[in-house]
């Protein structure tokens, strides 16, 4: 059985790449067109910015947005920020409230002391290291990236093999932050636990979801309202990324959990 049955009746472009750590596994579809990322771009963005706390030049627990709270706070969705205006909802680390505006705000914390604009900090330590050539960030870095799924799975293959994080910090970045806080996963309701790392939504035990029945808990990543994901499964040593034409809607909460079940049956390392 093709690890890509689940895409069969799709009827609009896309494209698939399943890597591991060492490269590709598996491709469908369009993966060098270029396609709008949505919130994907938080992978990056939320990546840049634990560069910067690697180097010293930012840290975590530093006040960042809303009085009383840190950077950590925004990058977990926990400050309380809304989605992208109006007031605080919440005290820093009460509710899981998902945030754009929380993320443009760890950025502008970043830019303040890297010496330049966030998107270049990014280009210079994420996408260029990591020869993500398609890919830019016109706009806000909560949702503004474009590119391929082939620059998609390399943000993937760093993922599974960390090379410009240390192993300490990117082991922080993908485990639980705030434990135990509740809230809205878009696009698939309340989850009373939802869990979320510095910056990475982390799968848990979280129902429904868009990844698969067989996901591990420990599977992060993200998916954007432009159709897009990219998953990293640690446990299965796998990462896949989607990139497509159509915005995300049921026929996405459908299809991605059967394609990642199917690729997980297919290609488990």
């Amino acid at each position: 059985m093709s690890s890509f049955e689940a895409l069969r009746d799709l009827d609009f472009p896309a494209g698939v790449v399943v890597t591991d750590a060492d490269g590709v596994v598996a491709t469908y579809g369009e993966t060098t067109t270029e396609f709008r990322w949505a919130s994907v771009t938080k992978l990056v963005s939320a990546y840049a910015t634990l560069v910067a706390v690697r180097r010293g030049l930012v840290d975590l627990d530093a006040p960042a947005g809303p009085p009383g709270s840190t950077l950590r706070h925004l990058l977990a969705h926990a400050s309380g920020v809304p989605f992208d205006s109006g007031a605080v909802l919440a005290p820093p680390g009460k509710r899981r409230i998902y945030s754009n505006l929380g993320i443009e705000l760890a950025a502008e914390h970043v830019a303040e002391h890297v010496g330049t604009d966030f998107t270049s900090w990014a280009e210079e330590t994420v996408i260029d290291p990591l020869g993500m050539s398609t890919v830019l960030i016109e706009g806000s870095p909560a949702h503004a990236a474009t590119g391929s799924a082939e620059d998609l799975a390399r943000l993937g293959r760093e993922l599974l093999a960390p090379t410009l994080l240390d192993g300490e910090l990117f082991a922080e970045a993908t485990t639980v932050e705030f434990p135990g806080l509740s809230g809205v996963l878009p696009g698939f309701g309340r989850q009373a636990h939802n869990d979320w790392g510095l910056g990475f939504e982390i799968r848990d035990h979280k129902t429904p979801h868009w990844t698969g029945a067989t996901s591990s808990p420990r599977t992060f990543g993200h998916f954007g309202q432009s159709g897009s994901f990219l998953w990293v499964d640690p446990e299965a040593r796998l990462a896949t990324a989607f990139l497509g034409a159509n915005p995300f809607g049921e026929w996405a909460a459908h299809v991605w959990p059967r394609l990642t079940d199917d690729i997980l049956a297919q290609h488990r390392r």
